[in-house]
């Protein structure tokens, strides 16, 4: 649960500890302004996101399913700053299957926690695995870091792509070539 006030005195202390006055027309109302955002940004804290998954059983399918391009920001633990990008969702049925809205919606849960993107590629991966019990997972991440972009080495648009493959996406190189190749369709 978010504790909007501890945001608020943080923040205060923070404009402070960098030099600026919290009392200034421009940031009097910034404490309560970051306290609301951090509710919506983390509002996957806590949240589990199988519960979004519901199960329908479907004999019929058992080729891939895929959703690519899913749109998601989330914040870095190290930084504590933005990295943005997108997820590509597949999954191979072995009789359940789910709204490919969910899969969607798994991203967006998980996207809204302190994380590095490691653990946001295996969280999504792992949710899906244990929700359908797939033949195979492969989600593939691909996000700009903003600790990359506006500090450090300072080098915009590098993409940092990370990946999880479970079951038949593992062991099956042809199969994990067609879903690069769905994934890489334009």
């Amino acid at each position: 649960m978010i504790n909007k006030k501890k945001i608020e005195q943080a923040i205060k202390l923070f404009l402070e500890g960098i030099g600026d006055d919290p009392r200034r027309t421009g940031l009097k109302e910034t404490p309560r302004r970051v306290a609301e955002m951090c509710e919506e940004i983390y509002s996957g804290i806590g949240a589990n996101p199988a519960r979004v998954i519901k199960v329908l059983l479907s004999q019929d399918h058992d080729e891939i399913v895929l959703i690519r391009d899913i749109p998601f920001f989330s914040v870095c633990e190290h930084h504590l700053l933005p990295f943005i990008g997108k997820a590509h969702v597949a999954y191979l049925p072995s009789g359940r299957v789910c709204g490919i809205s969910k899969l969607a919606r798994v991203v967006e849960i998980l996207s809204k926690r302190p994380q590095v993107q490691e653990a946001l590629t295996t969280a999504v991966a792992e949710t899906i695995h244990k929700a359908l019990k797939p033949r195979g997972v492969m989600v593939i991440i691909e996000a700009e870091h903003l600790c990359m972009t506006m500090r450090g080495i300072k080098k915009p648009g590098s993409k940092v792509i990370t990946s999880v493959v479970r079951g038949v996406f593992r062991r099956n190189a042809a199969t994990r070539a067609e879903a690069m190749a769905l994934i890489r369709q334009k």
